[in-house]
């Protein structure tokens, strides 16, 4: 490992646990379960905090449901042990797409290829 890379992991959070989270899970931290996408979920001896070691970018949409509720505190059983029951309605688990060329874009919005054509509007113009 370089020193480069030793200080990012010192420093920085979003590409994945520091050192310091990675010391304190090490001694603190129970394993509880993975997810589908392979984020890892801790809780500490006494089970008074909870917490995600992701897999890859750290972005908080990537937490499913059922474990953002554990992770709250909302549900006392963690998804591994009580799983919640799923409508056959309910779509799986999409990431935020917001800030990508993915995003979402309404129908005037000058972000389309190709804006819709507004023959329902004329500019104004000063006389």
């Amino acid at each position: 490992m370089g020193v480069l890379n030793l200080l990012k992991r010192v420093f920085t959070w979003w590409d994945g646990q520091t050192i310091g989270t990675q010391l304190y899970t090490w001694r603190n931290g129970v394993r509880v379960g993975e997810d589908e996408q392979g984020n890892v979920f801790y809780t500490c001896k006494q089970g008074k905090r909870r917490w995600v070691i992701f897999n890859g970018e750290v972005e908080a949409s990537r937490v499913s449901p059922d474990w953002h509720g554990w992770l709250h505190h909302t549900f006392k059983e963690p998804p591994t042990e009580r799983p919640l029951p799923h409508k056959a309605w309910e779509k799986p688990h999409q990431e935020n797409l917001t800030g990508t060329g993915l995003a979402y874009a309404p129908a005037g919005s000058l972000r389309r290829a190709q804006p819709a054509d507004r023959r329902d509007y004329e500019a104004w113009s000063p006389e």
